[in-house]
């Protein structure tokens, strides 16, 4: 139960993603925008999640719970992403999510994550990680 809830984790930051192919990332919305930032989830329990997105479509997340994921992620349709997880067990399951495009550095969204709870993200300058995240 615990991949799972921490794969949902995950796969709300995927409003983290949209299809900006910027040449210039932080002034641009979307996964573009994330690359070399981090984005973070903010859970109603005051907890966050940190997920990171690669340019070569590979993501990597630190849950709230303090469990690493990863995976890959891809475009679906302009202004949506979908997720799967890989890592630490493979989910035979593709979650996608719009995302503004507006959502680069700097940018706050509500949205909910796949198990229905609110969350607030945020798209961060920088590769930040928290002090549990040392590996």
């Amino acid at each position: 139960m615990r991949h799972s809830q921490l794969f949902a984790a995950t796969l709300s930051l995927l409003l983290a993603a949209d299809a900006a192919g910027a040449a210039e990332p932080a002034r641009q919305g979307g996964v573009a925008a994330a690359f070399g930032n981090t984005v973070k989830a903010l859970y109603p329990d005051g907890r966050y999640q940190w997920l990171w997105f690669n340019a070569d479509g590979s993501w990597e997340a630190f849950g709230r719970r303090g469990k690493w994921s990863s995976g890959k992620w891809a475009q679906k349709d302009a202004g949506q992403v979908c997720l799967k997880q890989s890592k630490p067990i493979p989910i035979p399951l593709n979650y996608c999510t719009a995302f503004p495009a507006t959502g680069g550095v700097g940018a706050v969204w509500t949205s909910k994550s796949l198990e229905g709870e609110p969350i607030k993200v945020t798209v961060v300058k920088g590769i930040q990680r928290p002090a549990a995240a040392a590996r």
